[in-house]
């Protein structure tokens, strides 16, 4: 979502590079928006500061402040700086933006709010979709992946099942998933891939024996978050729990469908953003005051809307 900032600032500027941490590299090298992407890898921030200086930027948008983003591009001395309002180093920044949420919005959209960034100077965009190009070395590697399979573009479905939190809890159940991968495999008669990272593994392989179906393939780690945007662009359609992997389906165009499954996900602020999604909200009733990164039995994850999932994939595929 952060890309579309860059896209904002290219009415105005000639180029738009990046600065992020090494785990985001891989993505914002293939968004188009951004021309260069400079890595953030910890080190002392007079020698961060330092080496961006030697690029002569004329200013600089943080779209997630913290007391390092604040005062990096200040040591840089880059003269126009903007970030988020009402934090204590807030001072930093010549432009100061309050975050929506902090006035009591809790519907618009992370995109938008992620614009108002460049808004405060004058850069604004009307094309809100997020962009992601997978190279050819990410193409090579979906097509070598879908010959092991022996899948053909266009005839299989990526089932994502994991967020961030899922591999490190140790208690994430996978009945739901085996439930929904047999339900689809049932309605649309395709194979059907169970995406993930590396971590994800045990998890996904659990989901795979449970639904006893020789066409669900574990391919967790199998990609790169390159190679995984090349697959998706090939497949029928995406179905995944909230995280990165959804948006990245529904910016290569996939049919995707969000899965929304705690009362406490906030799908209008997170929903996918392509030219065909749907979303499917929380119906699970949780414990009051339950959150996903302490919850005791993950019990909706278990009781996924099975019928809803499967309907708004059903009503995605059929419009096209």
């Amino acid at each position: 979502m952060a890309s579309l900032a860059a896209r904002a600032l290219h009415a105005r500027y000639a180029q738009v590079d990046a600065l992020t941490l090494p785990s985001h590299s891989g993505a914002l090298e293939r968004v188009p928006d951004i021309d260069e992407v400079l890595v953030d890898d910890g080190c002392d921030e007079r020698e961060l500061a330092a080496s961006i200086a030697q690029h002569r930027y004329d200013a600089c948008i943080v779209t997630w402040a913290t007391a390092r983003t604040a005062r990096v591009p200040q040591l840089a001395q880059i003269p126009v700086r903007v970030g988020q309002a009402r934090r204590l180093y807030s001072w930093r920044f010549t432009h100061r933006v309050p975050v929506r949420s902090e006035l009591g919005d809790v519907t618009s959209h992370w995109s938008q709010i992620v614009l108002d960034y460049p808004r405060a100077i004058g850069c604004d965009t009307s094309d809100a979709f997020p962009r992601f190009v997978p190279a050819d070395a990410d193409d090579a590697q979906a097509r070598t992946l879908m010959a092991d399979l022996r899948l053909c573009a266009d005839r299989f479905i990526i089932m994502h099942p994991t967020n961030a939190i899922a591999p490190k809890r140790g208690i994430w159940p996978v009945e739901g998933w085996a439930a929904l991968a047999t339900a689809l495999r049932s309605r649309f008669g395709l194979p059907l891939l169970v995406s993930g990272s590396p971590a994800d593994a045990p998890i996904n392989a659990a989901i795979v024996r449970q639904a006893q179906d020789d066409e669900v393939y574990d391919i967790a780690g199998r990609t790169g978050i390159g190679g995984f945007g090349a697959l998706a662009q090939r497949a029928r359609l995406f179905a995944g729990i909230t995280t990165g992997s959804m948006h990245v389906a529904a910016a290569v165009g996939a049919p995707t469908v969000g899965i929304f499954p705690f009362q406490t996900d906030t799908p209008e602020r997170w929903a996918p953003i392509g030219e065909r999604t749907a979303i499917v909200r929380a119906t699970y009733p949780c414990r009051p005051g339950e959150r996903k990164e302490t919850c005791l039995d993950y019990a909706c994850i278990a009781h996924l809307d099975v019928p809803r999932i499967v309907a708004a994939a059903d009503s995605l595929l059929s419009a096209r």
